[in-house]
């Protein structure tokens, strides 16, 4: 089922939304910031980037040996000959066919050895950490509910593992963000805890249910869908833990903005016996809601 939502207006906790962020006065660090962009960006885009790296070095250093001369065996103003031998030097090569003669050439060529080198160091560490650096398949329900629960005004929502092994000690943690007015008439975002029924789990392998108990200790006491939307309420759900093959921290989060909290509705159950005593677990029921009490029957005064 596909759920139409109105798109924010405000970076999510989670999300790359620069385009809704301004930030003035910070200090910047582009190179660590692209490193970082490349780790976080799918594997095409590192390898793109690396192929393209090359190929844009080897074009200039080509241009400086058609520029200087000197190289045996090159032809007199030959830019793919200089490309070719630049590609020779910069992998360390060198069939022989072409080799410096002049000054100017063998500074060239000791230039390109030692930025090779670099190069080289820079993309097999991109590498390697790519590879060493666990890519979690956890993902959240697409809507949190708050229905009674036990007789009690719940929020709930879903969390998953799309992979076979298990995410071990795992940790959940779950915050309300929304704004607020001081005594002295200040408006700031604040952070308030939710408190969990269960905020961890020793192992956790195709998913779990987070449930945050709406009472009177509860920031989301006599919360409606309109005090959540006047409030520009945003509710942060994070998980930690370590992958249970390689044995590495993993990390997952999400976000639900006012119009993603279905007051209510009851999560679809996933769960169902089957006849031969064995349990039958549906995922393609994770995202499914179904209406249940009204939430004008939840037995906590309302806020006016």
């Amino acid at each position: 089922m596909k759920i139409a939502k109105t798109p924010p207006q405000r970076p999510r906790a989670f999300a790359d939304e620069s385009d809704l962020l301004v930030i003035k006065g910070g200090r910047t660090r582009p190179a660590r910031d692209f490193y970082h962009a490349l780790i976080r960006n799918p594997w095409w885009v590192t390898v793109l980037v690396i192929v393209v790296n090359f190929l844009v070095a080897n074009l200039l250093f080509a241009i400086g040996y058609t520029l200087v001369g000197g190289v045996h065996g090159m032809r007199d103003g030959s830019i793919v000959d200089a490309f070719f031998f630049s590609v020779q030097t910069i992998g360390t090569i060198g069939y022989g066919a072409m080799y410096p003669e002049s000054l100017a050439a063998h500074v060239l060529v000791s230039v390109e050895v030692v930025l090779g080198i670099l190069l080289t160091a820079l993309a097999t560490g991109l590498v390697f950490t790519k590879f060493s650096t666990p890519v979690t398949k956890v993902f959240f329900s697409k809507n949190a509910v708050i229905c009674l629960y036990d007789g009690t005004p719940t929020l709930m929502l879903r969390i998953g593992n799309e992979r076979s092994d298990h995410v071990i000690d795992a940790r959940m943690r779950m915050t309300l963000s929304r704004t607020e007015k001081t005594s002295e008439g200040e408006t700031f975002y604040r952070n308030r805890d939710l408190q969990l029924v269960r905020g961890s789990s020793p192992t956790m392998r195709r998913g779990v249910s987070l449930m945050h108990t709406i009472d009177e200790t509860s920031p989301l006491h006599g919360c409606t869908p309109e005090s959540l939307r006047e409030s520009e309420a945003e509710i942060v759900v994070s998980i930690i833990g370590l992958d249970g093959t390689t044995m590495q921290p993993v990390f997952a989060g999400a976000s639900y903005f006012d119009d993603e909290v279905l007051f209510g509705h009851h999560l679809a159950n996933t769960i169902t016996e089957l006849p031969d005593g064995r349990v039958e677990l549906d995922m393609s029921k994770f995202h499914d809601t179904r209406p249940g009490a009204p939430t004008d029957a939840f037995p906590y005064p309302r806020k006016i």
